[in-house]
């Protein structure tokens, strides 16, 4: 079955631990059951004014909202725990997760991931480039890049995609199938005080 959870951070700079907005999209058997979407009040003060042009979030717009260590264990428990989690260069969302772990000291267990852009290089090589926005484009999905509930959600899709046009049953069996594998994520050890 194709079963993953998409996730998208955006960030107020260039700190991996600047979380500002976190979105996961929940997919079953192909087909999106679950999206999941908040803003976060980042560690740091410190917005990089090119980051907000991108995104639009600003620090007002964050201000009263929760920090990512009061989000974490519902995010985790209902949405990633168990799953594969995929995102559009994986490379950078797992480095912000990281990040937000490491900076509140939490500890979670190893989670496997597999990326988008590898994805869709593979099955789509003949693309001019692989960023979310062109892939998203050329499979017929109109959103509202650098929003991470939109990101997440065509994130999900390419995936999706990707797994009907090579013909396969499950995520598994597509990465097997493109020479893929999954990556593991472990987070932080935390000592115990």
């Amino acid at each position: 079955m194709v079963d993953f959870v998409a996730i998208d951070f955006e960030t107020a700079n260039k700190d991996a631990a600047s979380a500002i907005s976190l979105a996961a999209v929940t997919v079953e058997n192909g087909k999106i059951t679950k999206r999941a979407y908040s803003l976060i009040k980042p560690p740091t003060d410190f917005f990089e004014p090119e980051f907000i042009d991108i995104h639009g979030i600003t620090p007002k717009m964050v201000e009263d909202k929760p920090t990512f260590d009061v989000l974490w264990p519902a995010i985790y428990e209902r949405h990633l725990k168990g799953k594969l989690i995929i995102a559009h260069n994986a490379k950078f969302d797992m480095g912000v997760l990281k990040g937000m772990l490491e900076h509140y000291r939490i500890e979670v267990p190893s989670m496997s991931y597999a990326c988008t852009v590898k994805i869709a290089r593979k099955v789509w090589p003949e693309l001019v480039n692989h960023k979310l926005n062109t892939v998203g484009n050329f499979l017929g999905y109109e959103f509202n890049h650098h929003q991470a509930l939109d990101d997440a959600q065509v994130c999900a899709q390419i995936a999706v995609a990707a797994a009907r046009q090579e013909q396969v049953d499950s995520m598994r069996e597509l990465l097997e199938k493109l020479n893929l594998q999954t990556e593991t994520f472990v987070g932080p050890t935390v000592d115990a005080q």
